[in-house]
């Protein structure tokens, strides 16, 4: 294998929303292809494919670079912010960018962006990695200036060279050795005099260079789909000659040997990509469970207290199940029995802090008026579910088994399913953000894909075609629950 010429450091994939057309296998798929050792995905402000994208690229023998392309709050202008492109060196830095990005959602979004501030990079420079006390946390980082979109960029196109240079420095002086001069050739307007530019002013800066391509799309069949997409997000019409036009054809997936060929004039532009891949290294951990720490009496240990608790309740549901001391005694070597068995099984696992957590507001909700299903699914095969009130049927007298719910030859995270009243279930949501931390709390996130007869709708309208047509069409598509064509 011939050693790597280019790496893609700016890819914008599905998961962009508005304007990325990228599905994560066909992405992975044609780096593979190229053989491409790595690949980044920076996603618009946002970081939601990363998972799924780590572990496709692993998969298929790529590293995986995270990043994003984090738009910056302009003071001088707020409906003209810049952007920068900032990738994660380490796992300290992923954290880093979680955090900023969060931050950015949280306190200072305009007009649907969440924008980074420039004091907060800035911040960067004196604090402390908590993951790497040695360095500080910019040097977690490593950053490229946004090509025509940065405040570099953007001071060049505006003709204010001393500016960009400002800029620059700034840049470099927040991140030391970690802030590169970007430039693209991907047929946008007075490219080459941005190139130009950048090329000169980074000379006189003593500032390395990185070529980069913006990938919108896979390949150049798809420009007019992502254009449609575009117009869709933006409430425009594909025809209409006045719309702004940030993207064409050649925003696609580009090979080495493409990149290769648009920078014949700059190879050191793109063996710089190279070495910002080869600097990037994150390693996350997946499928392990972070769960909040639980807290237990003095003295005692989360697994004892699961045990001294399931116990306990356990001995009020027998007096509900058998009145007759009698009976009582006569069942009660059975059920302590599965509780020993579901007890240890529960701390192998590692899971009694999830069942202590999730017996605890399901039993505030109860005290406090939410009205709360007996529970369903295959939670309810669990004796210790039962005994800790998450759960309101015997599994024994149904001959329920546990395994179903949580076994330790196929180890993931066990889920109850549990009805809350609609009306009030947000009392309970807010009393777990009350006891555990508002910033530790958050809601299941789904993403919504436009199914078959909604993206005809929607395509036909940015068309320009009559709604009774593309209903027409739309209806023809056959409706499979469960089954979406």
């Amino acid at each position: 294998m011939t050693s790597p010429t280019f790496t893609h450091l700016r890819v914008h994939s599905e998961y962009s929303i508005a304007d990325g057309l990228v599905r994560i296998d066909d992405l992975v798929g044609a780096a593979a292809k190229d053989q491409q050792p790595a690949l980044a995905v920076t996603d618009l402000a946002n970081m939601f494919c990363m998972v799924r994208f780590y572990k496709a690229a692993r998969g298929k023998g790529i590293k995986p670079i995270v990043g994003v392309d984090a738009w910056i709050t302009n003071d001088d202008n707020r409906d003209k912010p810049h952007r920068l492109l900032i990738l994660a060196k380490n796992r300290s830095g992923y954290l880093q960018l979680c955090d900023l990005l969060s931050k950015a959602w949280l306190t200072n979004q305009y007009k649907g962006r969440a924008e980074l501030r420039v004091e907060w990079l800035e911040a960067l420079a004196t604090s402390v990695s908590t993951l790497e006390p040695e360095v500080n946390q910019a040097n977690a980082l490593i950053v490229l200036s946004g090509a025509g979109f940065g405040d570099v960029g953007q001071a060049i196109d505006n003709g204010d060279i001393a500016r960009a240079e400002k800029a620059a420095e700034r840049w470099a002086r927040i991140f030391p050795g970690h802030f590169y001069i970007e430039i693209q050739r991907a047929g946008q307007p007075n490219q080459e005099q941005q190139v130009r530019h950048s090329v000169a002013l980074a000379g006189r800066l003593g500032l390395p260079v990185v070529a980069t391509h913006p990938v919108q799309f896979i390949s150049k069949d798809e420009f007019i789909a992502h254009e449609a997409r575009t117009c869709i997000a933006e409430g425009e019409m594909l025809a209409n000659a006045k719309r702004v036009r940030r993207f064409n054809e050649e925003m696609c997936f580009k090979s080495q040997a493409e990149m290769a060929e648009l920078f014949k004039d700059l190879p050191g532009a793109l063996a710089n990509s190279v070495e910002i891949a080869k600097r990037c290294n994150v390693t996350l951990t997946l499928g392990k469970p972070q769960l909040p720490d639980f807290p237990t009496p003095a003295g005692m240990t989360i697994d004892d207290f699961l045990v001294a608790e399931t116990k306990k309740g356990l001995e009020e549901r027998l007096i509900q199940l058998f009145p007759d001391p009698a009976k009582r005694e006569a069942e009660r070597p059975r059920y302590e029995a599965r509780l020993e068995f579901e007890n240890q099984t529960i701390i192998k696992m590692k899971f009694p802090g999830y069942f202590l957590i999730v017996a605890e507001f399901i039993q505030w909700g109860k005290n406090n008026g939410v009205p709360i299903g007996p529970g369903r699914g295959s939670g309810a095969g669990s004796l210790v579910a039962y005994a800790l009130k998450i759960t309101d049927l015997d599994p024994l007298k149904y001959n329920l088994l546990f395994e179903r719910f949580l076994n330790p030859e196929r180890v993931s995270m066990p889920d109850f399913d549990i009805d809350f009243c609609q009306e009030k279930r947000e009392l309970v949501i807010q009393h777990v953000k009350d006891l555990y931390g508002r910033d530790a709390v958050s809601q299941i996130a789904t993403f919504g894909t436009m199914a078959a007869k909604g993206a005809i709708r929607d395509v036909g309208r940015v068309l320009d075609f009559g709604y009774n047509f593309c209903d027409g069409i739309s209806k023809l598509i056959p409706f499979k629950p469960g089954k979406p064509v």
